[in-house]
Order: C-alpha cells, then sequence, then structure tokens
C-alpha cells in the first residue's frame, strides 16, 4: 500500500471512529449514515485539533486532551445536524 492510500484510508478510519464516538456524545436518534458519519468525524478532528493546537505548543504531548476535543467537536457538529434536521 503506497503513502497516499494509506494517509487517505487512515483519515476515513480516524473519521469514522471520531464520529463514531461524536454520534455516542448526542442523545436521541441521529439521522447521519456512514458518510455523514466520516465527515463529521474529519470535520470534528480538524476542529478539535485546531483547538489542542491554540491551547497547547504540541497537542501531540496532550493526546489524550486532542482526543477528547476531536470527540466532543464531532458531538457538536452531530448536534447542530441533528437539530436542523429536525426542524425541516
Amino acid at each position: 500500500m503506497g503513502p497516499v492510500l494509506f494517509l487517505i484510508v487512515s483519515v476515513v478510519l480516524g473519521g469514522l471512529i471520531i464520529g463514531a464516538l461524536g454520534r455516542l456524545v448526542v442523545p436521541g436518534r441521529n439521522p447521519l449514515g456512514c458518510l455523514g458519519t466520516v465527515g463529521v468525524g474529519i470535520l470534528g478532528s480538524i476542529i478539535g485539533g485546531a483547538v489542542a493546537r491554540a491551547l497547547y505548543a504540541q497537542p501531540s504531548r496532550h493526546a489524550l486532551i486532542t482526543f477528547v476535543l476531536e470527540v466532543g467537536a464531532a458531538g457538536l457538529i452531530v448536534a447542530l445536524v441533528s437539530g436542523v434536521r429536525r426542524r425541516s
């Protein structure tokens, strides 16, 4: 497996894990499918990573806090998406 393909697979799997945990944080039914979950996870990872980077010069030294921030950001996105879809 080439390095680019490995990067893509790891980003998608990471997005799926973060997105699934983000969905578990939000109570109630979530209208997201698998691709939506991956998208929410990737976006949550980016936002949580950016917040961790703003808080710490080296967020890799604070991996657990960074992970919690990523899951929290994904949960917030799930809540926003669920709230928008319920109103429609």
